[in-house]
């Protein structure tokens, strides 16, 4: 039977970037340990959010955890019946049917297309590919502490998620690539790897054990912490919304001296600039997670399906050479051929130039040459 601890007090759950933090968070009788080893700044931080339930090991979850991985190319992945979140579930539902919005021809101007495009790749590509995903992830660079917190901002108008829960998925697939653990992997199926993980919670990766073991680093600096267990992330994406809509309608308004054209066209850069551009990088991300280990070419054999995908790396600006990625998640590039153009390693090497970006990875082989040639 199960022990229940309670650790401070319970609520009905906060905002977790994006997701629900929950009231309850299991751990093994073996973890207990852990939960008790906590350095005492971050147990202080922990108290009062969550409910602690310590489970037998013999829970059919933990099981599952402790089996022998399954071979990614042996048999489609099945999954235990998991439960709704509904956050997700809305949040996801919710923009897509906002985004309708852009069929409607009086809500379009070609200033909001361009900030939609343009969004993609500032938003997408400087906040979640070279952010959340080289810098927090893989830690593949350094940069100074202002820079960084600007990068996560940014990648916080994306509604991805804070970045600890964000980072922390991302660990996990590493670690059990293809195999049942993998929070999502496209051996369920092509709709869960793209965006089914998100709606229906399998894996429990709100479990605290979750994120002592992966995200560490990061909960342990205030600022990572703070983001994870406040409103933070939508207040922040919905300001930046907000200002959106206030500068269209400040310029439409100062151009026309009608206030009905200052509605108009701010209306048109909040529904192009932001919540079409929200759904676009959405989507963007997630056929990394989905395309990229259906179909595509391998230059490495890496135990598990992981694709070089020229689609995906256009539209991600390099994510998508995701096989050399799988081979080498150290490396700030995953360019390995010459034709496999990673612009989000151009940015970096450019920050590297001017100074700000520091202690850049370079790609194994590159590694290994200069390591030779100093012995």
């Amino acid at each position: 039977m199960p022990v229940e601890v309670a650790v401070g007090s319970t609520r009905g759950g906060s905002t977790f970037g994006g997701g629900v933090w929950p009231n309850r968070i299991d751990l093994t009788d073996e973890s207990v340990d852990e939960w008790e080893s906590m350095p005492p700044a971050a147990a202080e931080m922990m108290n009062g959010l969550v409910e602690v339930s310590i489970v037998d090991a013999t829970d059919s979850v933990m099981r599952s955890s402790q089996a022998k991985p399954q071979a990614a190319s042996d048999a489609c992945i099945t999954l235990p019946r998991g439960q709704i979140v509904w956050f997700y579930a809305i949040t996801v539902l919710g923009l897509h049917a906002l985004a309708l919005l852009a069929c409607i021809p009086w809500l379009f101007s070609w200033t909001g297309v361009a900030l939609m495009i343009a969004g993609t790749y500032v938003f997408g590509g400087l906040g979640i590919n070279m952010c959340y995903h080289r810098l927090l992830a893989h830690r593949s660079f350094t940069c100074p502490v202002w820079f960084e917190r600007l990068l996560v901002f940014i990648a916080l108008c994306c509604m991805q998620d804070a970045p600890a829960r964000w980072v922390a998925a991302h660990r996990i697939h590493h670690n059990y690539s293809d195999e049942p653990l993998d929070p999502h992997s496209p051996l369920v199926s092509f709709l869960w790897s793209h965006v089914g993980w998100l709606l229906v919670d399998t894996h429990g990766l709100n479990k605290i054990l979750n994120y002592e073991r992966y995200v560490r680093d990061l909960l342990r600096q205030p600022f990572y912490f703070t983001l994870e267990r406040r409103f933070v992330p939508i207040w922040v994406y919905l300001g930046h919304a907000l200002l959106y809509y206030l500068a269209g309608f400040v310029a439409g308004w100062a151009r026309t001296d009608q206030v009905l054209d200052g509605v108009q066209f701010g209306l048109s850069l909040l529904v192009w600039g932001v919540i079409v551009r929200t759904v676009v990088v959405w989507h963007i991300t997630w056929t990394v997670n989905s395309l990229s280990h259906i179909w595509g070419y391998r230059n490495y054999e890496t135990g598990e399906e992981s694709k070089n995908n020229w689609f995906v790396a256009i539209i991600t600006s390099g994510e998508g050479w995701h096989n050399n990625h799988h081979a080498d998640p150290a490396s700030a590039s995953n360019r390995r051929r010459w034709w496999e153009i990673d612009l989000i390693y151009v940015a970096i090497r450019m920050l590297e130039m001017v100074g700000i970006a520091r202690d850049v990875v370079r790609p194994k082989h590159i590694r290994m040459h200069a390591r030779d040639g100093q012995t």
